[in-house]
């Protein structure tokens, strides 16, 4: 099996999308995680010439907001 040609994690630039971090990467395709478009699904024989290597730290990956656990109200007696 030969190697995939971007490894998870990687920071890419598309002409059209920006920079990006590649999620996943096999033979056939390869998806990527816009900083502004989101995550998109390419033919990787049809994008691989569209795409170069960047030497960008990863961005912060988004906190979710956390919710606190409700307490049980202590029961009136």
């Amino acid at each position: 099996m030969a190697k995939p040609a971007f490894a998870e994690g990687a920071q890419v630039e598309h002409g059209k999308f920006g920079l990006g971090s590649v999620v996943k990467c096999t033979e056939e395709h390869v998806i990527i995680n816009f900083d502004d478009h989101g995550e998109k699904k390419f033919v990787l024989s049809i994008v691989i010439a569209s795409l170069k290597k960047s030497d960008r730290t990863p961005p912060a990956g988004k906190k979710k907001a956390t919710r606190k656990k409700a307490t049980p109200a202590a029961a009136a007696v």
